[in-house]
């Protein structure tokens, strides 16, 4: 078990590190591992392909399996499948960037996203994460939940704009829950706007979508088509998911 959870670890730090690739002892000392253990386990997951390692073997970053094995989850997940024809729909219909996430503990892991061909972002969403507090999914998400489930705070800032107190966060969920969707004013980027809405098809919700559109083109009439959409759209996946994924396992 100590094994299995020391390759987990190794394999999430290296993940999180993104393009910063890692040294032996930069490794060993985040995770208070004996420097000979680490190399000995770094050999064994360079050879299974999942991790990486440069031409001096010195630096160390994540492998192609790991890529391999996320692409199997979002390719086997019955929810994800049917939420994909929506997302296209919604974004066709909206010319914005629409996105289906998962909560994380406290973040969003970004399942499936369409982008605007208005904004194009240079790096995909998928298969990341972003705290929940400061994104419309997480919010949609965490207003699915009691207040006492949220951190103490302060939280981290993204922009001027994020809430960084549980109580600033708790009254932004109270509006979201009155709502029925969440508002995400340049919280998460500068210059964006999101609307989420949490997909009640578990309960508590555990999926959510959302629309990001930048906010030179946000008029008040735009605002209202896109909530009708997007309500339109998460009625249509509700039915779909429910309908198509009775016999899927209950995935917890």
């Amino acid at each position: 078990m100590k094994s299995a959870a020391r390759t987990v670890d190794l394999l999430e730090v290296l993940a999180a590190r993104g393009d910063r690739p890692a040294r032996l002892q930069e490794l060993a000392d985040e995770l208070a591992v004996p420097r000979s253990s680490m190399y000995a386990l770094l050999q064994t997951l360079i050879a299974r392909g999942w991790v990486r390692t440069d031409v001096t073997g010195s630096l160390y970053g994540i492998g192609i399996h790991a890529l391999l094995t996320g692409t199997s989850y979002l390719d086997t997940d019955p929810h994800v499948r049917a939420v994909r024809p929506h997302l296209d729909e919604a974004s066709q219909t909206l010319g914005e960037t629409v996105h289906l996430g998962r909560l994380d503990g406290f973040s969003v892991a970004y399942l499936a996203t369409r982008e605007s061909h208005e904004y194009l972002r240079t790096i995909s969403r998928v298969g990341r994460r972003l705290p929940a507090h400061v994104g419309a999914l997480g919010k949609a998400l965490l207003a699915e939940r009691p207040d006492a489930a949220l951190p103490a705070g302060p939280y981290p800032a993204a922009t001027a704009n994020t809430l960084t107190t549980r109580e600033a966060l708790a009254a932004d969920l109270a509006a979201t829950r009155e709502r029925g969707h969440s508002v995400d004013r340049e919280e998460g980027v500068e210059g964006i706007v999101g609307f989420g809405f949490a997909l009640r098809y578990a309960a508590p919700a555990h999926d959510a979508i959302s629309c990001s559109v930048p906010v030179a083109r946000l008029t008040p009439e735009h605002e209202e088509r896109i909530l009708t959409v997007m309500r339109e759209v998460r009625t249509a996946i509700e039915s779909t998911a429910l309908r198509g994924t009775s016999k899927a396992p209950d995935w917890r």
